[in-house]
């Protein structure tokens, strides 16, 4: 069987709110057994010590959940009115497959229209019986909302999910066979990911008052699995939620792999003992098709998770059973555990076999094996003298001779569909070693109230102060590319795990604090972006030099510039830039510099580009329209830089470079420049007049015409894709940008650059990003905003993330995926959404009326 990968889970189980809990309380031998919660029933009402009382239960425990009846209906797109009338387990299958995505380091967004499949496992309906205790609260929203099959539809529809949907009910055995056909689907292509859940929430007293008849309730409410003294199980509820995919995708998608699904069974006892009466051949022979499924050899596995309800007759026969299977070919020195979860938390019915799957990923993680709580004396109808099978009544390491570590999992249907399966510890996989490291970080974190972004803040700190081990690049990484990206945004620009701490803090706590800005309410959903290009005098020797040595996209562009730029300098451009002895003489020449302040701003413009920061306008003056035309598409790169090159006198022409005075033109324009910008968040930004009104080139040197005009007519011209603002005319650009005579009057006429900031107002731009250098065109307080590229003195990663910090406050769609593409960061289990709850609940006095609202 193809191998499928485990790559997230999510959990609510009786004492642990979350995966990491859940292990906590396993590794701890917690027992989250506790009496019937007076919101369930009343209790001593319905509880009498003699099994077979009409209308009583003959035990008073249980695993219980905390708030089954809150929600948070407005997260999923839930009416508040509806959502009292869903089924809460429904509701927790929304929540825990949320955070099982989460938990993957997937968005869900990515997945709509994707052949994800969804199998949910349920069994129970006691929320339906309490609507329809009062008939007339039965309306049209009913069935949509108590059926078993919506509990897997609702989640396919929310998320737009197009691989098979449906609810999984073969009673206790019903979340390992929802795994069995979620690795059919993937296996086939049916699927390309798998969500797969199992669900059970005890809301009503029917069924444990059915189950006390049945004698099969322990009266001390505990499963003393394997234990002489075993009298019956508890119940218990909760939910779980894996996501699956093939291993083969997960190990391309460099996915977080948690466990190896090798293969699993299912099967029937048929004509047996009973409908409901356990059968030890039928085990033994789904056990043992399993494994040949899985392709491994019995003696390999060193734990099973049984089925284990702890009642006298049920335990010998699966005991007996494994024994026999597992026992095949396996030396005295191949040693096995064997326990159950239910000694913890009860049995959880259809969520019984994921919260033992669940068990199993965590033990693999960490490698060690659980104790198997109340057990005190082995059954005597159980032998396991002189076999290496054990039961571990304390927590051990789980030490194999050889890897990988297997485990088998069983889950037996009460009517008598029977499941197996087989898994293994993930694969150790080679860790590629990244050249280069960014010294600076951003991490994000949005939700969708101010409320839960401070409590998500809250849960980071937390998180960064219990694992040390987590790595900066790692953490903000996860957050950036594998979380959703709400209305209500933090944005941390951030050097260690340390200061994180530190600013995270701060932002609980209210106070301001450096390298972090948060969304003051709702980000807008998107802003217009235009790019503003500088004209000369911007460049600076080691500019962007520490984005050349780290940052791949901007190194790339940088080069291809060096190479275009060969034949027509006498020292290489990076030379220049980046010179060994840090000599700046040749940078100062108008033949160097001109090219040098093209390429880096093309560069620039590249790398924002490749993050998902475009533009819909661009503008610039001077060599700064040569970039923004070549970013629009009106020239190639190469015949940009043959352009640039013929400017600057670069082909041996005498080119002369004249300054003229500019400011009555800039007075004339204050109104205009000052709409541009706003200040940013702890920045001190300097106000700079503009060029207006400066002829470029004299018209004077005629002989210089003739030979760009040549060069001009050589290149292929193209209508620009984006909006191109002409510093020329002050205009939106027509087809005469794409002519020789428009680039010749370029270099010789006035530029009209105030004119042209007027034009790009008037379209509505709100955020202007300065690609190059960090100078600002004014301050004012309105909407408008200028960020800043470049500046002299400080890191260029440092300021880039600032900016990329606003543009990400100020609902700039960010691809965090190549954000991150150049660099070897891994996907992190980090905490997951605060999820705002109410109670959403049937009352005794809600009316039909107010029901079908």
């Amino acid at each position: 069987m193809e191998p499928i990968a485990i790559i997230g889970i999510g959990c609510r189980f009786p004492g642990a709110e979350n995966p990491e809990s859940f292990w906590d309380l396993l590794r701890s031998g917690g027992d989250a057994i506790t009496e019937v919660p007076s919101d369930r029933w009343d209790i001593d009402a319905f509880y009498d010590p003699n099994p077979g009382i009409p209308g009583k239960m003959s035990t008073r425990w249980g695993g219980f959940l905390n708030q089954v009846d809150q929600f948070d209906p407005g997260f999923f797109g839930i009416l508040p009115r509806r959502a009292k009338l869903i089924d809460p387990q429904h509701r927790l299958v929304l929540e825990v497959a949320w955070e099982a995505l989460e938990d993957a380091g997937v968005v869900p967004a990515k997945l709509a229209g994707s052949k994800t499949g969804v199998f949910i496992a349920i069994s129970h309906n006691d929320y339906d019986r309490i609507i329809c205790k009062d008939i007339s609260r039965v309306n049209a929203h009913h069935g949509p909302s108590t059926y078993h099959c919506i509990a897997a539809n609702r989640l396919s529809h929310l998320l737009d999910l197009r691989g098979p949907s449906m609810a999984v009910d073969t009673a206790c055995s019903s979340s390992l066979v929802a795994v069995h056909l979620a690795c059919q689907s993937l296996r086939t292509g049916e699927s390309q990911m798998a969500l797969v859940g199992g669900v059970s929430l005890i809301l009503s007293p029917e069924e444990t008052i059915a189950s006390s008849h049945a004698r099969v309730m322990a009266p001390d409410g505990r499963c003393k699995t394997f234990d002489a003294s075993t009298n019956g199980y508890v119940r218990g509820e909760g939910c779980g939620v894996v996501v699956l995919k093939r291993l083969a995708d997960a190990v391309k998608d460099k996915d977080n792999i948690l466990a190896v699904i090798k293969g699993s069974a299912v099967s029937q006892n048929g004509l047996g003992n009973g409908l409901t009466a356990f059968n030890g051949p039928a085990q033994q022979a789904v056990i043992s098709q399993a494994l040949e499924n899985a392709e491994v050899a019995p003696a390999e596995i060193s734990y099973v998770e049984v089925h284990g309800t702890g009642t006298p007759l049920g335990d010998p026969i699966e005991a007996n059973a494994l024994k026999t299977v597992l026992m095949r070919d396996r030396s005295p020195n191949q040693s096995c555990w064997i326990g159950s979860v239910k000694t913890n938390i009860g049995y959880l019915e259809s969520a019984s076999a994921m919260a033992s799957l669940i068990k199993v990923v965590l033990s693999l993680k960490h490698q060690e094996i659980p104790a198997h709580l109340h057990l005190k004396n082995l059954n005597p109808r159980i032998s396991l003298a002189g076999t290496p099978i054990s039961i571990p009544t304390e927590c051990q390491p789980w030490s194999v001779d050889t890897a990988p570590r297997r485990a088998g999992i069983s889950a037996f249907g009460f009517g008598g569909t029977n499941s197996h399966l087989i898994l293994e510890e993930a694969p150790v996989l080679p860790t590629a070693v990244s050249d280069s490291k960014r010294p600076v970080h951003l991490l994000t974190l949005s939700a969708k109230s101010e409320k839960a972004l401070r409590e998500l803040a809250t849960r980071y700190e937390t998180y960064l102060q219990s694992h040390t081990e987590a790595t900066l690049e790692d953490v903000c990484f996860t957050t950036n590319v594998g979380r959703s990206h709400f209305p209500y945004r933090l944005a941390v620009v951030t050097q260690s795990t340390t200061q994180l701490c530190e600013q995270l803090s701060a932002f609980v706590a209210g106070r301001e604090t450096v390298g972090l800005a948060s969304s003051q309410g709702q980000t807008p959903k998107s802003r217009k972006i235009a790019f503003l290009f500088n004209g000369q005098d911007s460049q600076y020797v080691n500019m962007g030099r520490q984005l050349y040595e780290t940052q791949l996209v901007f190194r790339q562009t940088l080069d291809r510039c060096d190479q275009i730029l060969r034949p027509y300098l006498e020292k290489s451009l990076l030379e220049v830039l980046y010179p060994v002895s840090g000599e700046t003489l040749h940078l100062a020449k108008n033949t160097y510099n001109q090219p040098a302040l093209f390429a880096l701003e093309y560069a620039l413009a590249e790398l924002w580009q490749s993050w998902g920061i475009k533009p819909s306008s661009v503008m610039g003056y001077g060599v700064g329209e040569y970039v923004a035309a070549c970013v629009a598409g009106v020239f190639s790169l190469e015949d940009g830089l043959k352009l640039i090159t013929a400017r600057a006198g670069l082909m041996h022409i005498p080119l002369a470079q004249v300054a003229a005075t500019i400011e009555s033109a800039v007075n004339g324009c204050n109104n205009v420049l000052a709409k541009l910008t706003v200040p940013l968040r702890g920045n001190k930004l300097r106000a700079a007049s503009r060029r207006e009104g400066i002829a470029t080139l004299p018209t004077t040197v005629k002989e210089t015409r003739y030979t760009f005009e040549q060069i001009a007519q050589a290149v292929t011209y193209s209508t620009p894709n984006i909006n191109l603002v002409s510093s020329l005319t002050g205009k939106l650009v027509t087809d005469e940008i794409t002519t020789p005579d428009y680039w010749l009057n370029h270099l010789q006429q006035s530029e009209r650059f105030a004119s042209g900031l007027e034009t790009s107002f008037q379209q509505s731009y709100e955020i202007y990003l300065n690609v190059e250098e960090n100078e600002q065109y004014g301050s004012s307080d309105d909407l408008e905003l200028q960020l800043p590229g470049l500046c002299q003195g400080q890191s260029d990663w440092q300021q880039l993330l600032e900016t990329l910090r606003e543009l990400y406050l100020l609902g700039a769609s960010v691809d965090w995926s190549n954000f991150d593409r150049d660099y070897q960061c891994r996907r992190l289990q980090l905490p997951t959404y605060p999820f705002q709850r109410q109670r959403y609940w049937i009352e005794a006095t809600d009316s039909h009326t107010e029901l079908s609202r």
